[in-house]
């Protein structure tokens, strides 16, 4: 797959649109379903580890979200190279399958209310469907963009924009146009994750489950845009 032909205003706009929605999700998730990391499953990996050791409840949905994250982007390879598609149309139909999964968990939120038992087996469906729409959020970008930045993981982001900052620091090079568009453009992304983040933690506050109505209505917009 290659984003050649994708508009490269979009390629700037893209990642941190959907950075603003991982941020959202993935707080949503772990603040409504019993600490599970519907986006960062290396979250649920270090959560995991440390339960087992220390002999703590497990939520079934730490564990199940990480085969579920693995068969979501294997869906969503197959779904790639099955119908073909490539660049803006494969974007398109990606982004739509995220719009639909996201409004799938809005939908059963509101319905089950899984936030009232968050180790229950509402939760855990709940949560599995969020994981769902994070993979392929994951899987769009490296197989419409390959060479986006990540959304989610923000580790890589921040390290990125730390030595930017410091190349840009040190003796005028020619490389400094480069290390000033990279410190930018990381410095969004984490700006974007975290600001979702806080936006998800006052919605649960105040909304509960009704919260996953601001991801959806962003993931539409990201849709619009495109």
């Amino acid at each position: 797959m290659n984003d050649e032909t994708v508009d490269p205003r979009l390629k700037k706009r893209l990642p941190p649109l959907l950075s603003l929605i991982a941020g959202m999700v993935d707080l949503t998730g772990f603040l409504n379903f019993g600490n599970v990391f519907t986006a960062h499953i290396t979250g649920n990996l270090v959560v995991i580890g440390a339960l087992v050791v220390r002999r703590g409840h497990i939520n079934p949905a730490q564990i199940l979200a990480i085969p579920v994250f693995v068969l979501a982007v294997g869906a969503t390879w197959l779904l790639a190279h099955a119908t073909g598609m490539r660049g803006p149309r494969l974007l398109k139909l990606l982004l739509g399958i995220q719009f639909l999964l996201l409004t799938a968990v809005l939908v059963f939120s509101a319905i089950t209310k899984p936030s009232a038992a968050p180790h229950g087996v509402m939760a855990d469906i709940a949560a599995m469907m969020a994981v769902s729409a994070m993979a392929c959020q994951f899987a769009l970008l490296r197989l419409a963009l390959p060479g986006a930045p990540s959304t989610a993981v923000m580790t890589g982001n921040l390290t990125k924009a730390v030595l930017s900052g410091l190349n840009m620091l040190s003796q005028p090079r020619p490389s400094t146009v480069a290390d000033a568009a990279g410190l930018k453009a990381s410095l969004l992304l984490l700006m974007a994750f975290f600001g979702g983040c806080v936006a998800a933690a006052t919605a649960v506050t105040y909304v509960g489950d009704w919260a996953w109505i601001f991801p959806v209505v962003l993931a539409g917009i990201v849709i619009a845009l495109h």
